[in-house]
C-alpha cells in the first residue's frame, strides 16, 4: 500500500490526530510534528490581505528589486493581488517549491526588519497556507517575477475601507505621523516610506498597473530597440513597451499575470489611461503640497497678469514646432505631415504633436 493511501486508511479509522503528533507524554501533552507546527504557525502569520502584501513586498525587495507593480482587485469576496517586479527571478524548477515549508534562498542574509525577522523560509508557504491560489505566474532569473495570490475574504479578513489612502498628519510636538486606515494602500505606502531611495512601489488596479508598465517599458528602451529588439529578452517590467497593438498588448500582459481586454489595451496605448505615480511620490503630493503652500502675497496678486498670445503668435510657434518635428519624424519612422496644436493657459504655454507611426 502506498505511503499516503496507509495515512488515510489509518486517518479513517483512528483519526488524523497520530499524523500530528509526534510523541505523546499524556495527560494532554504532545509533540507536534514539524509539519503541523508550521501549519500553525502559518495561521498565526498571515490574519489578512495586508499581511500577504507585506510578505510579498518584502520578498521582492530582498530579491534585489528597485520597482515592484502591485495589481489589485476584488470580485465579491474573492481579493486578488498580482506583484511584479524587477528582482533576480526565480528558476523553473523552483516555482513550486518556494511555497513549501523552509525553503529560501536567504541561507546568510536573514534579517530582523520594522516587520520582524525575514528569511526563514516561512512567508510564501504562509501565504499558501491561507490563500485560495498562490502562484509564480512567470518567473526566470535575471528578468524579474510575476506572482499571484488569491483569497477569500470571508475567510482571511481585510480592512473593510480599501480606497482611503494615508495622509500624515503634524501632531503638537511637530513630528508627522501617517493616519488611515491600515489597508493594502497603507501596508503598501509604509514599505515604500521604509525604503525610500533603495524600492519604488506602485499600486492599482490591472489597468493602472498596465499604463505604467508601460510607460516605464518605453522609457527604458530607445525607439530602435523597441522597434528591432526582442522583448524577450528584456525583464518583465519593460515588455508591454514593445508592444506593436492592442492585441499584442493584451497577449503580453496576460503572460506576466494582468488580464485586461484588447480595448483596455488600446485605452492604454492611447494615453487614456494614465501612469501611476510611486506610492512615496503620491505620499508627498497629498500630504504635503497642499498644507505647506506659502500664502501668496496681496503684492503678487495685485501684480499677477493674465498671459494672452496673439493669433499670429501661436501660428509662429506651431509652425517652428512643425519644423523641428519634420526633421526628426524620419529617424523613428513617424508620419512628418502631422499638425502641431499650440494653447496655453496662466502657467505654461503646451505645444502637442499628434504620434502617426508609419510601420
Amino acid at each position: 500500500m502506498a505511503q499516503g493511501n496507509l495515512e488515510n486508511f489509518i486517518a479513517d479509522v483512528m483519526g488524523d490526530g497520530h499524523l500530528r503528533v509526534e510523541q505523546d507524554f499524556g495527560g494532554g501533552f504532545v509533540r507536534l510534528k514539524t509539519s503541523e507546527a508550521e501549519r500553525r504557525q502559518a495561521v498565526q502569520d498571515i490574519r489578512s490581505s495586508e499581511d500577504i502584501l507585506i510578505e510579498v513586498l518584502r520578498n521582492s525587495r530582498d530579491a534585489g528589486a528597485t520597482r515592484i507593480f502591485v495589481a489589485t482587485g476584488k470580485e465579491g469576496p474573492r481579493r486578488c493581488l498580482q506583484v511584479i517586479d524587477d528582482g533576480a527571478g526565480i528558476p523553473a524548477a523552483m516555482h513550486q517549491r518556494v511555497f513549501e515549508p523552509r525553503v529560501t534562498s536567504k541561507l546568510e542574509s536573514a534579517h530582523l526588519d520594522k516587520w520582524g525577522m525575514h528569511g526563514r523560509g516561512m512567508a510564501l508557504y504562509s501565504i499558501a497556507v491561507n490563500s485560495q491560489l498562490a502562484e509564480i505566474t512567470v518567473s526566470q532569473p535575471q528578468m524579474g517575477t510575476s506572482l499571484r495570490v488569491v483569497t477569500d475574504t470571508a475567510v482571511l479578513g481585510e480592512k473593510v475601507d480599501q480606497s482611503a489612502f494615508p495622509m500624515f498628519e503634524k501632531q503638537e510636538s511637530g513630528a508627522y505621523s501617517m493616519r488611515g486606515p491600515k489597508n493594502l494602500l497603507r501596508t503598501a505606502a509604509e514599505f515604500a516610506l521604509e525604503h525610500r531611495g533603495q524600492v519604488e512601489v506602485y499600486l492599482g488596479s490591472p489597468a493602472e498597473v498596465c499604463a505604467t508598465l508601460y510607460a516605464y517599458g518605453l522609457a527604458a528602451a530607445s525607439p530602435s530597440e523597441r522597434a528591432f529588439g526582442r522583448p524577450e529578452e528584456r525583464p518583465y517590467v519593460e515588455r508591454l513597451g514593445f508592444c506593436a497593438d492592442s492585441g499584442d498588448f493584451a497577449r503580453v500582459a496576460s503572460q506576466i499575470g494582468l488580464e485586461v481586454s484588447e480595448r483596455t489595451a488600446r485605452r492604454v496605448m492611447d494615453g487614456e489611461v494614465p501612469p501611476l505615480p510611486s506610492l512615496l511620490t503620491r505620499l508627498q503630493s497629498e500630504s504635503f503640497a497642499s498644507k505647506e503652500k506659502r500664502p501668496v502675497s496681496r503684492a503678487f496678486r495685485r501684480d499677477a497678469r493674465r498671459l494672452k498670445l496673439e493669433s499670429e503668435d501661436l501660428a509662429m510657434l506651431a509652425q517652428k514646432a512643425r519644423e523641428a518635428y519634420r526633421e526628426l519624424a524620419p529617424r523613428y519612422f513617424l508620419n512628418e505631415e502631422v499638425e502641431p496644436s499650440v494653447a496655453y493657459g496662466p502657467q505654461a504655454i503646451t505645444i502637442t504633436i499628434p504620434i502617426e507611426k508609419m510601420l
